[in-house]
Protein backbone atom coordinates (compact mmCIF):
# COMPACT_ATOMS: atom_id res chain seq x y z
CA UNK A 1 0.00 0.00 0.00
CA UNK A 2 1.37 3.43 -0.93
CA UNK A 3 1.13 5.98 1.84
CA UNK A 4 0.05 9.38 0.56
CA UNK A 5 2.17 11.59 2.81
CA UNK A 6 4.89 9.74 4.70
CA UNK A 7 6.10 11.27 7.93
CA UNK A 8 9.31 13.22 7.20
CA UNK A 9 9.77 15.04 10.50
CA UNK A 10 8.57 14.96 14.07
CA UNK A 11 4.92 16.04 14.25
CA UNK A 12 3.98 19.17 16.13
CA UNK A 13 3.30 18.56 19.80
CA UNK A 14 -0.34 18.54 20.87
CA UNK A 15 -0.98 21.56 23.08
CA UNK A 16 -3.55 24.28 23.81
CA UNK A 17 -2.26 26.06 20.72
CA UNK A 18 -2.47 22.96 18.51
CA UNK A 19 -5.55 20.73 18.53
CA UNK A 20 -5.94 19.09 15.10
CA UNK A 21 -9.35 17.66 16.02
CA UNK A 22 -10.83 21.17 16.11
CA UNK A 23 -12.46 21.95 12.74
CA UNK A 24 -11.76 25.68 12.99
CA UNK A 25 -8.18 25.23 11.76
CA UNK A 26 -9.05 23.39 8.56
CA UNK A 27 -12.01 25.69 7.94
CA UNK A 28 -9.77 28.73 8.03
CA UNK A 29 -7.14 26.99 5.92
CA UNK A 30 -9.46 25.75 3.16
CA UNK A 31 -12.27 28.31 3.39
CA UNK A 32 -14.80 25.52 3.89
CA UNK A 33 -15.27 22.41 5.99
CA UNK A 34 -13.28 19.47 4.63
CA UNK A 35 -12.90 15.95 5.94
CA UNK A 36 -9.76 15.84 8.10
CA UNK A 37 -10.81 13.29 10.74
CA UNK A 38 -12.24 9.77 10.55
CA UNK A 39 -13.53 7.83 13.55
CA UNK A 40 -14.02 4.06 13.58
CA UNK A 41 -16.44 2.00 15.64
CA UNK A 42 -14.48 -1.24 16.07
CA UNK A 43 -16.74 -3.04 18.55
CA UNK A 44 -20.20 -3.08 20.07
CA UNK A 45 -18.99 -4.99 23.12
CA UNK A 46 -18.31 -3.43 26.49
CA UNK A 47 -17.77 -4.67 30.03
CA UNK A 48 -19.65 -1.66 31.44
CA UNK A 49 -23.09 -0.13 30.96
CA UNK A 50 -22.72 3.50 32.03
CA UNK A 51 -25.93 5.39 32.60
CA UNK A 52 -24.79 8.28 30.40
CA UNK A 53 -23.43 6.15 27.52
CA UNK A 54 -24.14 7.87 24.21
CA UNK A 55 -24.03 4.57 22.29
CA UNK A 56 -25.56 2.34 24.94
CA UNK A 57 -28.48 1.22 22.80
CA UNK A 58 -26.10 -0.27 20.23
CA UNK A 59 -24.08 -2.36 22.71
CA UNK A 60 -24.40 -6.14 22.35
CA UNK A 61 -23.25 -9.33 24.05
CA UNK A 62 -21.90 -10.79 20.78
CA UNK A 63 -21.14 -9.35 17.41
CA UNK A 64 -20.58 -10.48 13.87
CA UNK A 65 -17.56 -10.36 11.60
CA UNK A 66 -15.81 -7.13 10.84
CA UNK A 67 -15.16 -5.91 7.31
CA UNK A 68 -11.65 -6.58 5.96
CA UNK A 69 -9.27 -3.97 7.32
CA UNK A 70 -7.92 -3.40 3.83
CA UNK A 71 -11.29 -1.99 2.78
CA UNK A 72 -10.98 0.72 5.40
CA UNK A 73 -7.32 1.46 4.72
CA UNK A 74 -8.05 1.82 1.01
CA UNK A 75 -10.76 4.37 1.79
CA UNK A 76 -8.42 6.27 4.13
CA UNK A 77 -5.87 6.50 1.32
CA UNK A 78 -8.44 8.45 -0.70
CA UNK A 79 -9.06 11.11 1.99
CA UNK A 80 -7.12 14.07 0.69
CA UNK A 81 -6.80 16.18 3.84
CA UNK A 82 -6.74 13.51 6.56
CA UNK A 83 -5.11 14.73 9.79
CA UNK A 84 -6.55 12.59 12.60
CA UNK A 85 -8.19 9.26 13.29
CA UNK A 86 -10.15 8.15 16.36
CA UNK A 87 -11.08 4.65 17.51
CA UNK A 88 -14.16 4.00 19.59
CA UNK A 89 -16.77 1.38 20.54
CA UNK A 90 -18.11 -0.10 22.84
CA UNK A 91 -14.84 -0.77 24.56
CA UNK A 92 -12.25 -1.03 21.77
CA UNK A 93 -9.78 -2.94 23.95
CA UNK A 94 -12.37 -5.53 25.03
CA UNK A 95 -10.98 -8.29 22.83
CA UNK A 96 -7.26 -8.94 22.41
CA UNK A 97 -7.88 -9.94 18.79
CA UNK A 98 -9.37 -6.55 18.00
CA UNK A 99 -6.30 -4.88 19.47
CA UNK A 100 -3.86 -7.00 17.46
CA UNK A 101 -5.71 -7.25 14.16
CA UNK A 102 -7.51 -3.91 13.85
CA UNK A 103 -6.38 -1.25 16.32
CA UNK A 104 -2.61 -1.66 16.12
CA UNK A 105 -2.61 -1.78 12.27
CA UNK A 106 -4.79 1.36 12.14
CA UNK A 107 -2.45 3.17 14.52
CA UNK A 108 0.60 2.02 12.55
CA UNK A 109 -1.00 3.39 9.38
CA UNK A 110 -1.62 6.72 11.10
CA UNK A 111 1.96 6.88 12.34
CA UNK A 112 3.37 6.11 8.90
CA UNK A 113 1.16 8.70 7.25
CA UNK A 114 2.00 11.34 9.84
CA UNK A 115 -1.52 11.81 11.20
CA UNK A 116 -2.66 11.97 14.83
CA UNK A 117 -4.56 9.21 16.58
CA UNK A 118 -6.88 8.83 19.55
CA UNK A 119 -8.63 5.88 21.17
CA UNK A 120 -11.57 5.95 23.58
CA UNK A 121 -11.26 3.38 26.37
CA UNK A 122 -12.44 2.87 29.94
CA UNK A 123 -8.89 1.64 30.78
CA UNK A 124 -10.17 -1.40 32.70
CA UNK A 125 -8.59 -4.02 30.43
CA UNK A 126 -5.23 -5.76 31.10
CA UNK A 127 -2.27 -3.39 30.87
CA UNK A 128 -0.58 -5.60 28.28
CA UNK A 129 -3.19 -4.60 25.71
CA UNK A 130 -2.57 -0.89 26.21
CA UNK A 131 1.19 -1.39 26.20
CA UNK A 132 1.00 -2.42 22.55
CA UNK A 133 -0.27 1.05 21.67
CA UNK A 134 2.61 2.99 23.23
CA UNK A 135 4.74 3.26 20.05
CA UNK A 136 1.86 4.61 17.97
CA UNK A 137 -0.96 6.29 19.89
CA UNK A 138 -1.12 10.05 20.46
CA UNK A 139 -4.10 10.37 22.84
CA UNK A 140 -5.71 7.89 25.22
CA UNK A 141 -9.15 9.34 25.88
CA UNK A 142 -11.02 8.11 28.94
CA UNK A 143 -14.32 9.03 30.54
CA UNK A 144 -14.01 9.92 34.22
CA UNK A 145 -17.07 11.10 36.15
CA UNK A 146 -16.38 9.79 39.65
CA UNK A 147 -15.06 10.83 43.04
CA UNK A 148 -14.69 7.27 44.38
CA UNK A 149 -15.37 3.60 43.69
CA UNK A 150 -18.96 3.90 44.84
CA UNK A 151 -19.63 6.49 42.12
CA UNK A 152 -17.99 4.20 39.58
CA UNK A 153 -20.13 1.27 40.67
CA UNK A 154 -23.37 3.24 40.58
CA UNK A 155 -22.75 5.09 37.32
CA UNK A 156 -20.76 2.51 35.40
CA UNK A 157 -23.21 -0.36 35.72
CA UNK A 158 -26.53 1.46 35.93
CA UNK A 159 -27.82 -0.20 32.75
CA UNK A 160 -26.36 -3.67 33.23
CA UNK A 161 -29.76 -5.29 33.72
CA UNK A 162 -28.37 -7.37 36.57
CA UNK A 163 -26.65 -6.78 39.88
CA UNK A 164 -22.91 -6.12 39.75
CA UNK A 165 -20.99 -6.77 42.94
CA UNK A 166 -19.41 -3.69 44.45
CA UNK A 167 -16.15 -5.60 44.92
CA UNK A 168 -15.99 -6.35 41.18
CA UNK A 169 -16.62 -2.70 40.33
CA UNK A 170 -13.92 -1.57 42.74
CA UNK A 171 -11.40 -3.89 41.08
CA UNK A 172 -12.13 -2.31 37.70
CA UNK A 173 -11.99 1.18 39.20
CA UNK A 174 -8.56 0.51 40.67
CA UNK A 175 -7.38 -1.06 37.42
CA UNK A 176 -8.45 2.05 35.52
CA UNK A 177 -6.52 4.33 37.86
CA UNK A 178 -3.38 2.19 37.86
CA UNK A 179 -3.45 1.79 34.08
CA UNK A 180 -3.78 5.55 33.68
CA UNK A 181 -0.83 6.23 35.97
CA UNK A 182 1.36 3.61 34.34
CA UNK A 183 0.56 4.67 30.79
CA UNK A 184 1.26 8.29 31.68
CA UNK A 185 4.59 7.32 33.22
CA UNK A 186 5.38 5.37 30.06
CA UNK A 187 4.83 8.48 27.94
CA UNK A 188 1.21 8.28 26.76
CA UNK A 189 -0.94 11.41 26.82
CA UNK A 190 -3.99 10.63 28.96
CA UNK A 191 -6.94 12.92 28.30
CA UNK A 192 -9.75 12.39 30.81
CA UNK A 193 -13.21 13.67 29.93
CA UNK A 194 -15.82 14.62 32.49
CA UNK A 195 -19.42 15.11 31.48
CA UNK A 196 -21.24 17.99 33.09
CA UNK A 197 -24.49 16.38 34.22
CA UNK A 198 -26.84 16.12 37.14
CA UNK A 199 -24.39 13.93 39.05
CA UNK A 200 -21.13 15.76 38.41
CA UNK A 201 -21.92 19.47 38.21
CA UNK A 202 -21.23 20.10 41.92
CA UNK A 203 -18.20 17.77 42.01
CA UNK A 204 -16.07 19.01 39.11
CA UNK A 205 -13.18 20.42 41.20
CA UNK A 206 -12.90 17.15 43.15
CA UNK A 207 -13.02 15.11 39.95
CA UNK A 208 -10.37 17.40 38.46
CA UNK A 209 -7.98 16.67 41.33
CA UNK A 210 -8.47 12.92 40.97
CA UNK A 211 -7.83 13.14 37.24
CA UNK A 212 -4.51 14.86 37.87
CA UNK A 213 -3.63 12.23 40.48
CA UNK A 214 -4.17 9.62 37.75
CA UNK A 215 -1.47 11.23 35.62
CA UNK A 216 -3.76 12.81 33.02
CA UNK A 217 -2.20 15.71 31.15
CA UNK A 218 -5.48 17.06 29.81
CA UNK A 219 -8.93 17.40 31.35
CA UNK A 220 -11.80 17.56 28.88
CA UNK A 221 -15.18 18.87 29.98
CA UNK A 222 -18.34 18.41 27.93
CA UNK A 223 -22.05 18.68 28.66
CA UNK A 224 -23.87 15.36 28.79
CA UNK A 225 -25.34 14.41 25.44
CA UNK A 226 -29.07 13.82 25.53
CA UNK A 227 -28.67 10.57 23.59
CA UNK A 228 -29.17 6.81 23.98
CA UNK A 229 -28.95 5.77 27.66
CA UNK A 230 -28.68 9.43 28.65
CA UNK A 231 -31.88 10.50 26.90
CA UNK A 232 -34.04 9.89 29.98
CA UNK A 233 -31.66 11.46 32.51
CA UNK A 234 -32.26 14.91 34.05
CA UNK A 235 -30.94 17.80 31.97
CA UNK A 236 -29.04 20.62 33.66
CA UNK A 237 -30.22 24.17 33.26
CA UNK A 238 -27.87 26.58 31.52
CA UNK A 239 -27.45 28.45 34.80
CA UNK A 240 -26.40 25.25 36.60
CA UNK A 241 -23.88 24.58 33.85
CA UNK A 242 -22.42 28.10 34.03
CA UNK A 243 -22.07 27.82 37.80
CA UNK A 244 -20.33 24.46 37.48
CA UNK A 245 -17.81 25.78 34.96
CA UNK A 246 -17.00 28.85 37.05
CA UNK A 247 -16.47 26.64 40.10
CA UNK A 248 -14.12 24.39 38.16
CA UNK A 249 -12.15 27.33 36.79
CA UNK A 250 -11.86 28.75 40.31
CA UNK A 251 -10.23 25.59 41.65
CA UNK A 252 -8.43 23.95 38.72
CA UNK A 253 -4.68 23.61 38.23
CA UNK A 254 -3.86 26.36 35.69
CA UNK A 255 -0.79 24.46 34.48
CA UNK A 256 -2.94 21.66 33.09
CA UNK A 257 -4.62 21.87 29.69
CA UNK A 258 -8.37 22.09 30.14
CA UNK A 259 -10.37 21.50 26.99
CA UNK A 260 -14.06 22.42 26.93
CA UNK A 261 -16.12 21.01 24.09
CA UNK A 262 -19.67 21.28 22.73
CA UNK A 263 -20.60 23.92 25.32
CA UNK A 264 -24.04 25.54 24.95
CA UNK A 265 -22.62 29.07 25.24
CA UNK A 266 -21.86 31.20 22.22
CA UNK A 267 -20.36 34.60 21.42
CA UNK A 268 -23.62 35.56 19.71
CA UNK A 269 -25.60 35.23 22.94
CA UNK A 270 -27.46 38.29 24.22
CA UNK A 271 -27.10 37.13 27.84
CA UNK A 272 -24.56 38.99 29.93
CA UNK A 273 -23.80 35.87 31.97
CA UNK A 274 -22.85 33.99 28.80
CA UNK A 275 -20.55 36.79 27.69
CA UNK A 276 -18.86 36.93 31.11
CA UNK A 277 -18.23 33.19 31.10
CA UNK A 278 -16.83 33.17 27.56
CA UNK A 279 -14.62 36.19 28.28
CA UNK A 280 -13.23 34.44 31.33
CA UNK A 281 -12.55 31.24 29.42
CA UNK A 282 -10.76 33.11 26.63
CA UNK A 283 -8.52 34.80 29.21
CA UNK A 284 -7.73 31.71 31.30
CA UNK A 285 -4.32 30.08 30.96
CA UNK A 286 -4.32 26.68 29.21
CA UNK A 287 -8.09 26.71 28.60
CA UNK A 288 -9.38 25.94 25.12
CA UNK A 289 -12.84 25.66 23.59
CA UNK A 290 -13.02 22.96 20.92
CA UNK A 291 -15.62 23.23 18.20
CA UNK A 292 -17.57 20.03 17.66
CA UNK A 293 -15.78 17.90 15.04
CA UNK A 294 -18.78 15.71 14.22
CA UNK A 295 -20.12 16.59 10.79
CA UNK A 296 -17.72 19.51 10.43
CA UNK A 297 -14.44 17.75 9.80
CA UNK A 298 -15.19 14.22 11.05
CA UNK A 299 -17.31 11.21 10.17
CA UNK A 300 -17.69 7.86 11.91
CA UNK A 301 -17.38 4.54 10.07
CA UNK A 302 -18.96 1.37 11.43
CA UNK A 303 -16.35 -1.32 10.80
CA UNK A 304 -18.96 -4.08 10.68
CA UNK A 305 -21.36 -2.62 8.12
CA UNK A 306 -19.31 0.08 6.41
CA UNK A 307 -22.06 2.60 7.19
CA UNK A 308 -20.92 6.20 7.62
CA UNK A 309 -22.44 8.43 10.29
CA UNK A 310 -22.01 12.06 11.17
CA UNK A 311 -21.29 10.93 14.75
CA UNK A 312 -20.85 7.64 16.57
CA UNK A 313 -24.26 8.26 18.16
CA UNK A 314 -27.24 6.32 16.92
CA UNK A 315 -29.66 9.26 16.72
CA UNK A 316 -28.78 10.31 13.17
CA UNK A 317 -29.14 7.72 10.41
CA UNK A 318 -26.24 6.63 8.22
CA UNK A 319 -25.79 8.71 5.09
CA UNK A 320 -23.35 6.60 3.09
CA UNK A 321 -21.32 3.39 2.97
CA UNK A 322 -17.65 2.79 2.21
CA UNK A 323 -18.58 -0.19 0.02
CA UNK A 324 -19.52 2.05 -2.87
CA UNK A 325 -18.56 5.61 -1.91
CA UNK A 326 -15.42 7.58 -1.13
CA UNK A 327 -15.38 9.21 2.30
CA UNK A 328 -14.68 12.65 0.82
CA UNK A 329 -17.73 12.29 -1.45
CA UNK A 330 -19.95 11.19 1.44
CA UNK A 331 -18.76 14.15 3.49
CA UNK A 332 -19.47 16.61 0.67
CA UNK A 333 -23.00 15.22 0.36
CA UNK A 334 -23.52 15.74 4.09
CA UNK A 335 -22.18 19.28 3.93
CA UNK A 336 -24.16 20.39 0.88
CA UNK A 337 -27.36 18.34 0.89
CA UNK A 338 -28.31 16.97 4.29
CA UNK A 339 -31.07 19.05 5.95
CA UNK A 340 -29.76 18.44 9.47
CA UNK A 341 -26.41 19.95 8.58
CA UNK A 342 -28.04 23.03 7.11
CA UNK A 343 -29.72 23.61 10.48
CA UNK A 344 -26.46 24.37 12.30
CA UNK A 345 -23.98 25.01 9.50
CA UNK A 346 -22.90 28.47 10.59
CA UNK A 347 -19.48 30.00 11.17
CA UNK A 348 -18.17 33.12 12.93
CA UNK A 349 -14.49 33.70 12.24
CA UNK A 350 -14.24 36.55 14.74
CA UNK A 351 -15.37 34.24 17.55
CA UNK A 352 -13.58 31.16 16.20
CA UNK A 353 -16.96 29.42 16.36
CA UNK A 354 -18.37 26.76 14.04
CA UNK A 355 -21.87 26.84 15.52
CA UNK A 356 -23.66 24.53 17.93
CA UNK A 357 -23.52 20.77 18.17
CA UNK A 358 -26.78 19.29 16.84
CA UNK A 359 -27.70 17.71 20.18
CA UNK A 360 -26.89 20.89 22.12
CA UNK A 361 -28.97 22.96 19.71
CA UNK A 362 -31.95 20.63 20.12
CA UNK A 363 -31.54 20.48 23.89
CA UNK A 364 -31.21 24.18 24.65
CA UNK A 365 -31.97 26.23 21.53
CA UNK A 366 -34.67 24.48 19.47
CA UNK A 367 -36.15 27.78 18.25
CA UNK A 368 -32.92 29.67 17.55
CA UNK A 369 -31.58 30.20 14.03
CA UNK A 370 -27.87 30.63 14.67
CA UNK A 371 -27.25 31.67 11.06
CA UNK A 372 -28.97 35.00 11.78
CA UNK A 373 -26.79 35.90 14.79
CA UNK A 374 -23.36 37.49 15.13
CA UNK A 375 -20.78 37.71 17.88
CA UNK A 376 -21.48 40.50 20.35
CA UNK A 377 -18.35 40.86 22.51
CA UNK A 378 -14.89 39.49 21.79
Amino acid sequence: MNVLRPLTSSPRELSPSYDPWDPITSLRKHGRHVLTSVEFTVTNLCNMRCEHCAVGDSLTSKEGDMLPLKNMLDRLEEVEHLETISITGGEPMFRAGTVDNIIVPLLKYAKERGIRSQINSNLTMPYSRYEKLLPYLDVMHISFNYVNGDDFHEVGFANSGHAVAKEAAYRLYNTMIENSRQLSEDGMLISAETMINYRTHTKLPEIHKLILDMGAKRHEVHPMYNSSFASALPVLSLNEMRTAIHSLLDQRDPEVWMLFGTLPFFACSFLEEDQKLLSRMRAEKNVTLRNDPDGRNRVNVNMFTGDVFVTDFADIAAFGNIDNQKLDDIFIDWQTKHPLNQKVNCYCDAAGCCGPNLLVADMYYPEIDFKTRKAINL
